[in-house]
């Protein structure tokens, strides 16, 4: 078996006939999505435990690798909410060298995986599964805010959601009235910033400016004990950061595989959901395995220089969008403008409120969780309600990197439930027959002491129940059993043993199994598995009818012979004429009106037609 590898970012596709106007569209688009990204980068870092300018790093060096190396035309990366809650607690339990462990880990994870080709799997974890964790984060994030937006005197918040609001209860007493002022002023005009003003100036950013300007103006920083950044943390640095080899502590490095794990399934989960957004909105379509090597490059890079853990951001690619960007150069743009921010206009920076900066996650929380999703739980399947209730109080109650192992592991039971139910295992003779004439035993005898079954989907480990099941229903042991596996499109390990156990229990009481229309992957299977030889070549037959006269020459019987030769073809002349009827009575549904209801729509539309 080969290995191919693919590497071709989005970004060497796109510059090919690259031109002034649309670089004009990337730079106004980046213009905008730094306006965003800046402020979050900030809040996203100071609600991760981490310095200020630990976001904005992130965000400079994430969302150029991104845009240079990811598999979307206008995805941006950067820290977000997602791994607010995971980097605070690998914060608090190993400090700044185990999160970059963890970061790297992740990256080289995201990176394994995209080479690997299994971009598509990640895709496909299921919408409860997903969404439980937004939902659960979007909690955990607000808990995480009460301190700053209240101005709690609290030093240190404990990880676990309980504590933290045990802690933050007692401390009701000590609100600062100044400080939730400023809190709630700066959420009332990011959340009731008119749509119009955001295209030019996000509601994030002109909460942030206008909270600054009257914090800075009136110093009220100073006069009534307003923490801002000047004061929590002496402002924003403007140096750049230096390659850090970070120190790995051998004993503890096996417990950081599970942080990590999180951090790249969210990473994941996250850039490839963000993708398919964006593909929607330019109706494009994504590499998802070249996305998650730009993901782990960018993690893993970032993790030398001081950076946290970065994914696409959903809400930034829309901007992104939605201002004019094609291609990933916007990514790299918008990249550069923070990196010019950053140097140029850190000193301004002292005042920004801390209580302002809560705002922004409070409100990025809020838009998160979306209360109305609880209330479609009545109406969805039970299964996947209950997978969703299981990993959003996991994700609420206990930790992420439970939440995101049991979520996995739920989503994969789940889709195991999915497949087994529409797989099908039946008994078939010419009273039950469905196939089409060339596969149908209309009009063939089945001889006496052969059992015919049909097997419909895939053949794995959650339907080898329903094979012995259906055996133990036939109330007899055929002399020849014959399995239909023309609708069999897929096979795994189990089903394969499924098969061995099945024909080593017949050969135990000299009994046969014949395979009728096996399928190329399943024949590869059992080919490279040995079976096509311990089940005899001969036993594995095109269609029904071989499989039919293989079991009369294992029985001894002499070949069918037919009393009227013209009688099997008129019965497939039937069979195909019902077929034929069936067909155009379902074509007839879709079809237009009659002629006479044809001639009435044309008139109705010749007078609703407007007069030239």
């Amino acid at each position: 078996m080969s290995l191919t590898i693919s590497f071709k970012p989005k970004l060497w596709e796109t510059l090919r006939g690259y031109s002034g106007n649309v670089f004009r569209r990337d730079f106004v688009a980046a213009i905008n999505v730094m306006v965003m990204a800046f402020p979050l980068s900030v809040a996203f870092a100071i609600a991760s435990g981490a310095k200020p300018e630990q976001g904005l790093f992130s965000a400079i060096l994430g969302g150029a690798l991104v845009a240079a190396f990811g598999g979307s035309r206008v995805q941006i990366g950067g820290p977000t909410g997602a791994f607010v809650v995971i980097t605070y607690g690998i914060l608090q339990q190993f400090g700044a060298d185990g999160l970059a462990v963890c970061t790297a880990l992740a990256g080289a994870m995201l990176g394994v995986l995209g080479l690997a080709r299994l971009g598509s799997v990640i895709r496909f974890i299921p919408y409860p599964v997903s969404r439980a964790f937004t939902k659960g984060i979007a909690v955990l994030i607000l808990s995480s805010q009460i301190k700053s937006f209240l101005g709690l005197p609290v030093e240190k918040l404990p990880v676990e959601f309980v504590g933290k609001l045990r802690l933050l209860a007692g401390q009701w007493q000590t609100l600062h009235l100044p400080t939730l002022t400023v809190g709630v002023v700066s959420l009332a005009v990011m959340g009731w910033w008119p749509k119009r003003g955001a295209r030019f100036l996000p509601g994030t950013m002109a909460g942030l400016v206008l909270a600054t300007a009257v914090v800075g103006v009136l110093g009220l920083d100073a006069r009534l004990g307003i923490a801002t950044l000047g004061t929590q943390f002496g402002g924003i640095g403007r140096s750049l950061p230096t390659f850090h080899f970070p120190a790995v502590d051998w004993a503890v490095l096996p417990e950081m595989i599970q942080p990590a794990f999180t951090i790249a399934m969210l990473a994941a989960m996250q850039a490839l959901l963000c993708a398919v957004v964006t593909d929607g909105m330019l109706d494009e379509r994504h590499d998802s395995n070249q996305e998650l090597v730009g993901q782990g490059l960018a993690n893993l890079v970032g993790a030398f220089l001081g950076c946290l853990p970065v994914t696409g951001a959903v809400a930034r690619s829309v901007v992104n969008v939605r201002s004019g960007a094609r291609t990933p150069v916007a990514g790299l743009i918008h990249s550069g403008l923070l990196l010019g921010l950053l140097l140029l206009a850190a000193p301004l920076l002292y005042h920004v409120p801390l209580a302002a900066l809560s705002a922004v996650l409070v409100l990025t929380a809020c838009r998160m969780v979306s209360w109305s999703q609880f209330l479609r739980l009545t109406r969805w399947p039970l299964s996947d309600s209950s997978v969703f209730l299981a990993t959003f109080a996991l994700t609420v109650l206990t930790n992420l990197t439970l939440a995101v192992e049991v979520g996995v592991v739920l989503a994969a039971l789940l889709m195991v439930k999915r497949i087994s139910e529409t797989s099908q295992i039946t008994a078939v003779d010419e009273s039950t027959e469905t196939e089409g004439s060339q596969h149908s035993l209309i009009g063939r005898r089945v001889p006496p002491g052969v059992l015919v079954f049909r097997v419909f989907g895939a053949f794995f480990f959650g339907v080898v129940d329903k094979l012995d099941d259906e055996l133990k229903r036939a109330r007899q042991e055929p002399e020849v059993l014959i399995l239909r596996v023309r609708k069999v499109l897929a096979m795994d390990a189990t089903g394969l043993q499924a098969l061995e156990d099945l024909h080593a229990k017949l050969r135990a009481k000299n009994k046969h199994l014949i395979l009728s229309a096996a399928h190329t992957q399943p024949l590869m299977v059992m080919e490279n598995a040995g079976f096509l030889d311990r089940l005899g070549r001969e036993n594995v037959c095109a269609n029904i009818v071989e499989a039919l006269a293989r079991a009369r020459v294992i029985l001894g019987l002499p070949p069918e012979i037919e009393a009227d030769p013209l009688r099997r073809e008129r019965e497939r002349l039937e069979q195909v004429q019902r077929e034929l009827q069936m067909a155009l009575a379902r074509a007839q549904t879709g079809l237009p009106p009659s002629s006479v209801d044809s001639e009435n729509l044309g008139a109705q539309r010749d007078a609703e037609r407007p007069p030239l």
